[in-house]
């Protein structure tokens, strides 16, 4: 495993569409190990496959609940409520904005034997699902923020919600 560099905002990968994963081949599973290192590194909840340079629909999710979550081919079936809140993102550092993101998704993907499953998140979950299936269609949060971005500072930034 290794922890690999996390494309940051400007990087035209970032802004890209990606391709689904046909099947499960070692460098697959390799990408998936390391995107959770990398994530874990760098203090993430969340982690897309293009915010490390790889053009997949891949998503790595660790929201504290005793799971670790891939979705391949993630596809988000439903959504309800809302909830606004400070958002973050490994690929725009030092920066903060407040987001309104479904309350409630069930998404459907595949897992890392390519077995199909559904997925359902209230809260913390839905956001990280919703920010990082975003990724994959080449969308920022920077997007959908309202009012403007903010500095954070590196001591907030270990208290944000980063995805």
């Amino acid at each position: 495993m290794a922890i690999r560099k996390i494309r940051t905002i400007g990087d035209e990968i970032l802004r890209k569409h990606c391709k689904p994963v046909k099947e499960i081949t070692p460098r697959i599973i390799e990408l998936v190990e390391d995107m959770f290192e990398t994530m874990y590194e760098a203090n993430g909840v969340g982690l897309a496959a293009p915010q490390v340079g790889v053009l997949k629909q891949i998503v790595v999710i660790d929201v504290d609940d005793g799971n670790q979550y891939v979705l391949i081919n993630p596809e988000i079936l439903e959504t309800s409520g809302s909830q606004t809140g400070p958002e973050g993102c490994l690929s725009v550092p030092g920066k903060s904005g407040t987001v309104t993101r479904p309350n409630y998704v069930k998404v459907r993907a595949y897992d890392i034997e390519m077995k199909p499953f559904e997925l359902e998140g209230e809260e913390l979950l839905a956001r990280a699902i919703c920010h990082e299936c975003d990724h994959l269609n080449g969308d920022l949060y920077v997007d959908k923020i309202e009012g403007e971005l903010e500095d954070v500072s590196e001591a907030e930034e270990d208290m944000e919600v980063e995805e």
